[in-house]
């Protein structure tokens, strides 16, 4: 399995090089909008999968080739597949890759912030993105589909915990969702957790790539603008997720390693998957072959196509 991807173009760290610490599909979610497809059999407590030292040496490796390549990279980002901090060996895999000299991120769901050992694991990160769609616990468990024995209430007193607690820079975010959690008494009490919480930066985002299931919509613009407003008077400081990206992917020399380990976790749109391909000198016959081998799938959504790779349950 490809533990090292990228780096992507990331609006929140700029060019950040991925480390997927989780084998697919380990999470305690189920979210309606997540783009790598439903959660087949959800977890909450914490495991051994990919060792400390295998993470450093392909990291390392992965960052010699971006390197030889006069490539970037601005932080290492853990941000797999699944939930990277049902990862028992979080704390000292992030340890073992501080000699490489990079700020090191965590993007969580936030739901396992209950269980004091994955606090202590997450501040040891440089910067720790947190998840919280909504407080209210029936819309929660519609959106985020959680395993049946998480409960809202102390995964949110987690968070205020280790709010308390982090050194580093914590920011939230939150994902709008036509017809679920943009009503303006919903995003009243989410803001006010989060301004109350003490996080240092909210963002807003909306589902810009194929969701798990088809519930997850887009607001419009207007539905868009009102939550930043929302959000701003609450006191948050809070920034919109909603433009593209960008198709700025680096090639490391291998396509097909670069197109599967991407797509494990990031779908990409085709003009992106066009400009790795152009960067690899190759035309789309590579691309053809994976599609005809079963292992990526085109998938139409919102006026574009992406390319998944087949890792979980078809997205329904």
């Amino acid at each position: 399995m490809e533990i090292a991807f990228g780096p992507v173009p990331s609006r929140r760290l700029g060019r950040s090089l991925g480390i997927n610490n989780i084998p697919p599909k380990h999470c305690s979610y189920s979210c309606v909008y997540c783009q790598v497809g439903a959660t087949p059999v959800q977890e909450i407590i914490p495991g051994r999968f990919h060792t400390p030292d295998q993470i450093f040496r392909q990291v390392s490796q992965r960052l010699d080739d971006i390197r030889a390549r006069d490539e970037t990279v601005d932080y290492l980002t853990f941000v797999p597949d699944g939930e990277p901090t049902l990862d028992e060996n979080l704390a000292e895999s992030i340890a073992t890759l501080r000699p490489l000299g990079l700020p090191i991120a965590v993007i969580s769901n936030a739901s396992l912030l209950w269980q004091s050992a994955v606090r202590n694991a997450l501040r040891q990160a440089d910067w720790v993105s947190i998840k919280v769609d909504c407080v209210d616990d029936p819309l929660w468990r519609q959106i985020n589909r959680p395993h049946p024995a998480l409960k809202l209430a102390r995964i949110l007193d987690g968070i205020q915990a280790f709010a308390h607690a982090h050194d580093g820079a914590l920011v939230s975010e939150t994902m709008l969702l036509a017809g679920l959690n943009d009503a303006p008494a919903t995003l009243a009490s989410t803001a006010g957790f989060l301004r109350e919480a003490g996080i240092a930066r909210s963002y807003l985002t909306i589902p810009h790539r194929p969701p798990a299931f088809r519930e997850a919509r887009m607001p419009d613009e207007g539905t868009v603008a009102r939550a930043f407003g929302i959000f701003r008077e609450t006191g948050l400081n809070t920034e919109l997720l909603t433009a593209y990206e960008g198709d700025a992917f680096a090639f490391s020399g291998d396509l097909r390693h670069d197109i599967l380990a991407i797509t494990a976790v990031h779908p990409l749109r085709e003009s992106a998957l066009r400009a790795l391909v152009g960067k690899s000198g190759k035309g789309m016959p590579e691309v053809a072959a994976l599609l005809a081998a079963g292992e990526l799938k085109a998938v139409e959504y919102a006026g574009d196509v992406f390319y998944v790779r087949r890792l979980t349950a078809n997205r329904t």
